[in-house]
């Protein structure tokens, strides 16, 4: 049977599916808004990641930061003293710095690491010394008392080995322990006073006042400045006292006893370690 011309007997080819263009760009393309907020989430992890390691490595900054202090004392009083000296009075300073830091912590508070100022000696920093003066007071006295017995360690040891430099050492952590308790603040003895007696605030100033006088000294003068503003400041809130501040100052007779026994106790016993040690080495 013949076909007519242009037919066939064979099946159609089966049709097949569209083929899609083909994209220029070789993927979809994403919105912008879903690009920004992909890099805006990337950037949080990353930031959030950083300051992870910054926490972590927070105590190790604020020991380095301990350290590097320490170092620039040392080679400050090194020029003066020597090294060796040096090395020792820093930490005498160091010692009685914890005595405020063990304090602190013993009543609950947050305390900064030492740091140390040349020829000023060292420093900490606390949000607050406590809600009351008695506590302020403990806080004060706790570093005299540490710099006390770490002063009378040194000098035993320098009289039981007859070595003067540690004698010296000794003469000095007495001296500098009695004078933080001159009854002014911000000094150690200022704040036993919040707790004993704060009027004796005016004649700690005037003493110091009195000592820049006879003996003119750069580093007297700036303790003079901080001692007055101190001074303005804590009296003229006494002044209009709210009942917060009156709750403050409020401390019973026994625990003002206490506190007194323990500053007049420090005192004489400074005084008599600066007496002996001094005496051995004039002889």
């Amino acid at each position: 049977m013949e076909t007519p011309p242009g037919w066939t007997l064979e099946p159609p080819p089966a049709a097949s599916a569209p083929v899609p263009a083909a994209d220029p760009f070789g993927k979809p393309k994403r919105s912008w808004i879903r690009e920004k907020l992909s890099a805006l989430g990337a950037a949080i992890i990353a930031l959030a990641a950083k300051l992870k390691a910054v926490l972590l490595l927070l105590p190790k900054i604020k020991l380095l930061a301990t350290a590097g202090t320490a170092l620039v004392s040392i080679a400050a009083y090194a020029t003066i003293w020597g090294w060796q000296f040096a090395v020792g009075l820093v930490v005498l300073l160091f010692v009685h710095e914890m005595g405020h830091v063990v304090a602190l912590r013993r009543h609950g508070l947050k305390a900064s690491a030492p740091m140390f100022v040349p020829f000023m000696g060292a420093v900490i920093w606390a949000r607050s010394l406590g809600d009351d003066a008695l506590t302020e007071a403990r806080v004060g006295l706790a570093g005299p008392i540490f710099g006390a017995v770490a002063a009378a360690a040194v000098a035993v040891l320098g009289f039981a080995t007859h070595t003067e430099l540690l004698q010296a050492l000794g003469y000095f952590g007495f001296f500098l322990n009695l004078f933080n308790l001159i009854p002014v603040v911000p000094l150690d003895g200022g704040r036993a006073m919040a707790a004993m007696a704060p009027w004796m605030w005016f004649a700690g100033f005037g003493g110091l006042v009195l000592l820049e006088f006879i003996e003119p000294n750069p580093v007297l003068l700036i303790i003079c400045v901080l001692s007055g503003y101190s001074l303005y400041q804590r009296w003229h809130s006494r002044k209009a006292p709210t009942a917060a501040q009156t709750a403050y100052y409020k401390v019973s007779p026994r625990n003002r006893m206490l506190v007194g026994a323990t500053y007049i106790g420090l005192s004489i016993a400074l005084a008599i370690g600066m007496h002996f040690t001094y005496l051995h080495r004039t002889l």
